[in-house]
Formats: structure tokens, C-alpha cells, sequence
């Protein structure tokens, strides 16, 4: 399946340095300096002539759309609107030519019955990191030392105690490390604060290579601290103190150390007194020398030199702050020259766009892009014209070389781009799925374009997958949703994904990279992927790294605080306000409201956790190590069911119910909303459904209760909130609203429960709904609105919206074999015509409860369909391939699939 062994350990994505990275304005960029975050970018912005200029920011929306893209980035596009819909626009494509370089291809089309002027801006930048200041945008510092000082980083501890241990111990927000702060003043970017200091017993270790001996050593300390305080240092076995000064900006405190002999030594930094202060790193030196440090906090300086390029129309920009070189091509004449000295162009480009007479467009300085302005470009009535140019990096001779050979000659450019746009192959479907082509064309780019850099995590910076570029940060449960998406477009794309959330087994300050809500679904991905390919090398690297996950939410690992109530449920309060990703879930919000964060559980977090837990005890069946992991997952999932069993549900409102503790962390009841509802009539109180735990009886009950039009089923889906509840409400976010994620653990739920009719109602309500939404706008949207059924919130969405890219291959994908949570796969074969299949496979489930498979092979062909060790009837399912209900099986059991009038298997399967 893959080649675990070359997954990056430092959460990057295996992915070209050119790609659709950017955080201010789409078009391509270039990892210019990947280890200081460093990012070129190259825009391409329309325009009417002298009139507007259309500016395609990334973090509204503003007239672009994803339209078509590769997994590898070979190719992507993105269409612009200047005259909505479809009127007048611009189709911006880049092609990969090599490593260095990519075509530049823009579509200009007017379909109206006037003639255009239009206009074309190149717009070329280098963008240092964002880093967290005082209204600057771009600044960096760095210390400058003498020769033969040693400067020591305080992130480079051996080891940070807090005299007080917090929740956040094992489980570092965002991947920092223990007590990381981050801010443009420190050198590197990050320094230790974070409250650090604030208990006397903070303590900090280094191990310091000296690599001359000092003869009159100084330790010099930068630091910031608001109040007075004192620091005691252990250096080489010798004990020193040193005072803190208080200081609103960061300072230097000296301490004369005497001699230091070379090697390696320890030096022990502990806090007396309960004052917190910023250490931004310390250096080791001659104490003569010390008036040669010297700590600058500087521009970037992101104006190029402008050079002429080797032939005309072309031009080679040099940064002093990147190792590579750019060049620019383009074959329109008609074309200037200009620099705007502005960091934003929304406003600036917009109020200059009728200075016609400036090369130089003088706006606040704080940043500079090259403007390369084609004008006029006129396009009669219904008609339209094709641009090429190139874009390439490297050294200086590499760039002049690149700029010098590379043809713009329309046919050899044309042949180059369609050569790239072939390799957008969409997978194989059913005929009756072309409905959607367009729909699942917009879901694809967009989720496979919502890719930027720089990312910060683990001290490095990082190409990362984002729900939308407006969230410009790791986002651990929409990732998972990220990575299920991929699971049905790119095994790389989706393996990557879920690596980038994964932590070294026995990583003590991170047991997975965590940010916003913890909700597991990197284990589904894992599940997803697992049934896809069964690699034994995909196992042995990600099932120790999702039990130490998964150890963590179960609070049985370092720090963590999950498992503290005595009733055994489990809350994530400490690490995260969201115990769903449903921002404003009613009983959620209110426990926020009344701080009873410390006595009340919901239910989703324990029935996530058993269905994980069900997932990695299939997982461990399969390798003589993992045995005894096998009887921790069991007695967890008994006490966890029990748990919600005895303490959550609430028989009169035909709910599982928030629980309510008493300082001892008993249980007490169930919350309760003020007209005495319980509070937690929403998906959250059926979730105990998705963890496969309720009884025939309740199970009936909750799937009714799921699907009652008066409840939570609505013309365009599930709801997030009971309709009926007190307090529900239309104007909400979640509350009011249907979104895709949790349709899609329900959806797959009712695969587990054989009921394959009502699977499918989710899935193809939302195709429908998805499909609607975005030929009408070209947007995907974040959550759609229950009195319109029209989508709303962010535009260009991936993340929680991915599964419609699922559902779409569970119905319309020929080749897709989809389950619900209970099987897991041992092997499996189809033929490359898709007319036979064999599973053999784990079935983890009731074996008295039905349950239902989907198996596209080829339409319109009779089969065959034995079941050993369980009994399986088949039909065709809405889409065209196979829907089997399976009964009476057994925890190992097979099915076989053949034409019907065929004997035997294909001898290639």
C-alpha cells in the first residue's frame, strides 16, 4: 500500500514546493525558505480596464473559485468571476513543467454581447511567517554574539516541570512545546512563558555544549518579567542566584559564572517566589566579550531587485532574505512594469487602480509586490483569449536558463497544459452519478486546494490541510474529516493527513497534535484506509501512535484529565470548550455559561471513545504484541457502557442526557433545561447509537426518534437539535443547522444496524443538497439552513463538508466497498472489471443484528453472492451496485461475488 518508513516524522505533507499555499491571495506559491517559514507567492488578478481590479483574497469571498485540482499539484485552477455568472470571467490554471518550474495559463472568456477591456495584474511577493506582534506584521529577531559565545534557545530544554502540573502536561496545544509562547521579539520566534514562574518550583533543564573553556564565564539572561522576582541556577553542580528586575519589554540580566570548563553541562533554572516571567534563551561567554551581544529585532526585507530577465517579457526578482531566485514570462506585449509598496492590496490596488502614471505606487511599506500590468486586453462579444506565461525558482543561472529556453509558444504551451489537465481523471463511476459531476468537481478542488504554508507546530513550520483558509491553523477533528475525504480521492493525501496528527509513541508533552475539538476521527480515517488496502506496514506505524490518542482521551495517560469523574464518563473541558465541534449545542453552551465545566459530562466524548476503542481492539487482534491491549479495550468498553448505561440515560425523554456530578464526582442527574426538558435532546444524546451500545429496544427507539420529521430529520438532512426542544433555535449555528460530519457517523451507523434504506436518505439528501447549493453559487459551504436549505458560513470549505466526496463514492464509485463500524478487513480481491469480488473479514458486531455492506461492481450484471459464516442476501442499491444485508455472522466470515453465470472466481482476482 505504502512506504511507511518515509512518512515525515515532523507533520509536513509530501507535496511539490509549488502549490496553491497561500494565506492572502490565491494563485501558486513557492516554499522560498521552508525552515524560516518563508513563502513566495505569484497572483494572477482581473480586472476591467480602468475601472476595477478584482482582487481574489482568500479569506472572504471575492469572486474566485477552486475549480479543478491534481492530489500532487501537477495542476489546479481556479476560476474568476468578473461578471457573474459566467458572463465574463477568467479560468487561472498552473501546470506543472518541472521541479522549478509551472505554466501560467489564464482563460479570459466574454460570453456577454458587449465588448471588454480588460485587464491582467501579475502580482509577485514574498511573505515571511506571521508571527504574533504589536502591529507589525513582519518582524523577526535574532541574537548577534561574539565568536566563541554559546547561544542556548530556551525551547532547548532537556526537561520543564510546573511545581503545579497542569491538564495540558502530555497534551501541548498546537503541537508547541511544554510552556512555548510565541511572539516577533524572541529570538527563533518562540520563547518560555505561558505563566511560567508563576509557583515557585518551576523548573527548567539544559544540557549546554560549551565548546571552549570560559576562564571568566558570564551567563547573560533575556527576559521579561512584570514583576520582581529571583532565579535560582544550578550551573555545572554550582549554585547561583540571580535577580529579576521587572521590565515591560524584554531585558538582560547578568551573571558572573567564573570559569567553565568545555563539554557538556547541566544547568537548572528554578523560580523562587510566584511571579511568572518570559525567558527568551540565555548565552554563555567571556564576561570581556559581553559588550559585543547585541539582540536586533529587524524588518523582513521583502522588496526584491528588480533584474532584467534574458529575453523580452521577462523579469528575475532576487530577495535578500531568500536562497532562491524568481523568474517571471509572459507573452503579452502590452504589458508594464510596476512595484506597489503597500502589505495589502483589497484597498490599495483598488484606490490606485487610476493612477495610470506611477511605476511606483508608494503605500505604508510594510510589505511589496512586483506588479506585472497587462493592459488593455480586448475580447469582442462572445469570445476569448488564452495567455501563457511561466513562473520558475532556483539560483540565478538556474533562472536565467529556465527563462531562456522555456517557449511561450501557443501550441507547446496548450499541448503542455492539456497533457497536466489529463491526469484529471476522475475515479470510475455509475452513469446515473454524472448528476453530480460538477458538484464533486467543486468538493475536490476545494478540499484538495485548502493547503497552505506556513504552518507552526513542533518547532518547525509545516504544508498543512486546512478547512478553509480563514482557520490558518491545525484543526485536529476537521482534519480527520480532511483526511475521510481523501480516503476516497488520494491514499497519499489521506495518509499524509492523518500522519500530521499522529506523535511518536512514548512523545511526552504531545500524545497527538491537538487543536479544537477532540473529537477522534483520525481512528475513522484509520478504519477507512485499513479496509481499503490491509497493509501489515500502514498497521505496525499508526496503531501505536492512535492508542497513545486514544490513551489520552480515556485519561489514562500522563496529565490527562478526562477520567477524573467517579461515574466513569469522560469530559475534554480542560483542553477544549467544544466537546463536538457544535459550537453553540445548546447544554454545552449553558455548562460554559454556569462554569460547571468540573461536574458535568455530555456523551459524546465516552461514546467516541468506546467506538475507538472497538477500532483498535480489531486493530491489536491481529499481532501477538498487541494481546493484552485486547482485555484493556474490553474492560474499558464494559465501563464505559455501563457508565452511560446507569448514569445517562433518561427513559422518560427517550435521551442520553448531560450528567451532572457532585464534588466528589459522583453522579447526581441529568441536566435539565429550565422548563425541565432534558437539556440534551440533540445528536449528542443518541450518539450511545454510534458507539454500538443500546439494546434492541432503545436502539429502535433513538433510530425513530433520529428520523421523526418532527425531530431531527428536515427536507435537507439531520439537524444538530431536536426541532421540538424548548430550545432549539433558526437562527443558530449548529443549533438550526444541518451539517455533514455528524450525518456521516450516523449515516454509517445505520450500515452497522441494516439499515441500508435510511443510510442511504443521509447520503443522498445531502448529494442533493450539495449539488444545489453549489451550481447555483460554486461555493462550499460550511452548514446549510434549515428554513431555506441554502448554504451558509465559510465559502470555500473542506473539513467537515468532505463527506459528501464519501457518500458520492459509497453510491456512484465502481470499485468502492463500503461498511459500517463493526467490520474490519482481513483480505479482499476485485477484478480490474469489476465483476467479482471476495472479503474475508472481522465482524465485530451483535451477531443476532443484521447489517449492511455496499459493493459497486459493474451494472446491469447478475451475480452470485455466498456468504461462509454468515448469511447474505443482495440487491441493487439506488446508485447501481450491490447493497448485501448480512445476518447470523460470525466474528470471521467471508463473502464471494461472481456473475452468476460463472462457476468460479476470475483467476485474476
Amino acid at each position: 500500500m505504502h512506504e511507511f518508513e518515509n512518512l515525515p516524522n515532523d507533520h509536513d505533507l509530501r507535496l511539490p514546493a509549488w502549490g496553491p499555499y497561500s494565506k492572502q491571495y490565491m494563485g501558486i506559491s513557492h516554499l522560498s525558505d521552508p525552515s524560516r517559514g518563508l513563502r513566495f507567492d505569484l497572483s494572477l488578478m482581473p480586472g476591467f480596464y480602468r475601472r476595477k481590479i478584482d482582487i481574489p483574497n482568500t479569506l472572504w469571498e471575492s469572486g474566485y473559485h477552486p475549480w479543478e485540482a491534481t492530489p500532487d499539484f501537477s495542476f489546479f485552477a481556479h476560476r474568476h468571476e468578473l461578471e457573474w455568472k459566467d458572463r465574463v470571467y477568467a479560468d487561472i490554471s498552473f501546470s506543472r513543467i518541472d521541479e522549478m518550474s509551472r505554466l501560467v495559463r489564464v482563460a479570459m472568456v466574454n460570453q456577454t454581447e458587449l465588448p471588454q477591456n480588460l485587464v491582467l495584474h501579475w502580482m509577485a511577493s514574498l511573505q515571511p511567517p506571521r508571527i504574533p506582534g504589536h502591529g507589525e506584521v513582519h518582524l523577526h529577531a535574532e541574537a548577534q554574539l561574539p565568536a566563541g559565545a554559546t547561544w542556548v534557545d530556551a525551547l532547548d530544554y532537556s526537561e520543564l516541570t510546573f511545581a503545579k502540573p497542569r491538564p495540558s502536561d502530555g497534551l501541548v496545544y498546537d503541537g508547541w512545546i511544554r510552556g512555548e509562547i510565541r511572539g516577533q521579539h524572541f529570538t527563533g520566534g518562540s520563547a518560555i512563558g505561558g505563566k511560567f514562574g508563576a509557583n515557585a518550583g518551576d523548573m527548567l533543564h539544559y544540557e549546554v555544549e560549551v565548546k571552549d573553556t570560559l576562564q571568566d564565564g558570564l551567563l547573560l539572561l533575556r527576559y521579561q518579567a512584570n514583576l520582581a522576582g529571583a532565579l535560582e541556577l544550578r550551573i555545572a553542580g554550582r549554585q547561583y542566584r540571580l535577580s529579576l528586575e521587572p521590565s515591560a519589554s524584554l531585558t538582560v540580566a547578568e551573571l558572573p559564572i567564573g570559569m567553565l570548563p568545555a563539554g557538556t553541562i547541566t544547568i537548572c533554572l528554578q523560580k523562587s517566589g510566584s511571579s511568572p516571567f518570559i525567558i527568551d534563551g540565555f548565552a554563555l561567554l567571556e564576561r570581556s566579550d559581553c559588550q559585543d551581544v547585541a539582540f536586533a529585532t529587524r524588518p523582513w526585507q521583502t522588496e526584491p531587485e528588480l533584474l532584467e530577465g534574458p529575453v523580452p517579457n521577462s523579469l528575475i526578482l532576487r530577495y535578500a532574505e531568500s536562497p532562491c531566485v524568481y523568474g517571471l514570462l509572459w507573452n503579452y506585449s502590452n504589458a508594464e512594469i510596476r512595484q506597489i509598496r503597500n502589505d495589502e492590496l483589497d484597498r490599495f490596488a483598488r484606490h490606485t487602480v487610476h493612477n495610470h502614471v506611477d511605476a511606483i505606487l508608494q503605500g505604508n511599506g510594510k510589505g511589496h509586490f512586483t506588479n506585472v500590468f497587462m493592459r488593455p486586453i480586448e475580447l469582442l462579444p462572445a469570445s476569448s483569449i488564452i495567455l501563457h506565461g511561466m513562473v520558475c525558482s532556483g539560483t540565478f543561472e538556474d533562472v536565467q536558463a529556465a527563462l531562456s529556453t522555456f517557449s511561450l509558444d501557443y501550441v507547446e504551451c496548450e499541448s503542455l497544459y492539456h497533457a497536466e489537465h489529463a491526469k484529471l481523471v476522475p475515479p470510475p463511476s455509475y452513469p446515473s452519478g454524472d448528476r453530480y459531476a460538477l458538484s464533486q468537481q467543486l468538493m475536490r478542488a476545494t478540499l484538495l486546494t485548502n493547503t497552505v504554508f506556513p504552518v507552526y507546530t513542533k518547532r518547525t513550520y509545516i504544508r498543512h490541510n486546512t478547512p478553509g483558509r480563514w482557520w490558518d491553523s491545525l484543526y485536529t477533528w476537521d482534519s480527520g474529516f480532511i483526511g475521510l475525504g481523501f480516503s476516497d480521492l488520494d491514499t497519499q493525501r489521506a495518509i499524509d493527513c492523518l500522519n500530521a496528527y499522529m506523535t511518536e509513541p512514548g512523545d511526552p508533552q504531545a500524545a497527538f497534535i491537538h487543536h479544537g475539538s477532540p473529537v477522534p476521527v483520525q481512528h475513522y480515517v484509520f478504519h477507512e484506509l485499513w479496509n481499503q488496502g490491509q497493509s501489515p506496514a500502514f498497521l505496525q506505524h499508526f496503531y501505536p501512535r492512535l492508542r497513545q490518542y486514544y490513551k489520552f482521551l480515556a485519561g489514562k495517560a500522563s496529565s490527562s484529565t478526562t477520567g477524573t469523574l467517579g461515574s466513569g464518563l469522560l469530559q475534554t473541558w480542560d483542553y477544549f470548550y467544544n466537546s463536538g465541534g457544535w459550537d453553540d449545542y445548546p447544554p454545552q453552551k449553558y455548562v460554559h455559561e454556569q462554569a460547571l465545566e468540573a461536574r458535568v459530562a455530555p456523551v459524546i466524548t465516552t461514546s467516541q471513545a468506546i467506538r475507538i476503542a472497538k477500532i483498535l481492539k480489531m486493530a491489536a487482534a491481529l499481532s501477538d504484541d498487541w494481546q493484552s491491549d485486547i482485555q484493556e479495550y474490553e474492560a474499558d468498553i464494559q465501563r464505559w457502557t455501563e457508565a452511560l448505561d446507569t448514569h445517562a440515560w433518561d427513559e422518560m425523554a427517550g435521551y442520553y442526557g448531560y450528567v451532572i456530578h457532585n464534588e466528589q464526582g459522583e453522579a447526581q442527574a441529568h441536566l435539565r433545561h429550565a422548563t425541565g426538558a432534558n437539556y440534551n435532546m440533540g445528536l449528542d444524546g443518541l450518539y450511545p447509537l454510534v458507539a454500538g451500545v443500546c439494546d434492541t429496544r432503545r436502539a429502535a427507539r433513538l433510530i425513530d426518534t433520529l428520523f421523526d420529521e418532527g425531530r431531527f430529520w428536515t427536507p435537507i438532512g439531520l439537524t444538530t437539535v431536536d426541532q421540538s426542544a424548548p430550545y432549539y433555535r433558526a437562527d443558530g449555528y449548529w443549533n438550526g443547522a444541518v451539517w455533514m460530519p455528524h450525518q456521516w457517523f450516523f449515516w454509517k451507523t445505520m450500515l452497522d444496524f441494516g439499515r441500508p434504506e435510511l443510510a442511504y436518505r443521509i447520503a443522498d439528501t445531502a448529494l442533493e443538497l450539495w449539488k444545489r447549493e453549489t451550481e447555483a453559487t460554486y461555493n462550499c459551504y460550511e452548514h446549510f439552513i434549515v428554513q431555506t436549505g441554502r448554504g451558509a458560513g465559510w465559502h470555500h470549505f473542506g473539513g467537515l463538508s468532505a463527506p459528501v466526496i464519501n457518500w458520492f463514492a459509497a453510491y456512484y464509485q465502481r470499485g468502492k466497498v463500503t461498511t459500517g463500524f463493526n467490520v474490519w478487513m482481513l483480505h479482499q480481491d476485485m477484478n480490474t472489471d469489476f465483476t467479482a469480488y471476495h472479503a474475508e473479514f472481522h465482524y465485530a458486531g451483535d451477531p443476532e443484528q443484521a447489517f449492511s455492506m455496499l459493493v459497486n461492481l459493474a451494472e446491469d450484471v447478475p451475480y452470485t453472492v455466498v456468504g461462509t459464516g454468515c448469511s447474505v442476501q443482495s440487491t441493487n442499491h439506488a446508485g447501481g451496485g450491490l447493497e448485501l444485508t448480512i445476518v447470523d455472522c460470525l466474528p470471521q466470515a467471508a463473502i464471494s461475488i461472481q456473475p452468476a453465470e460463472s462457476g468460479h472466481l476470475q483467476a485474476d482476482l
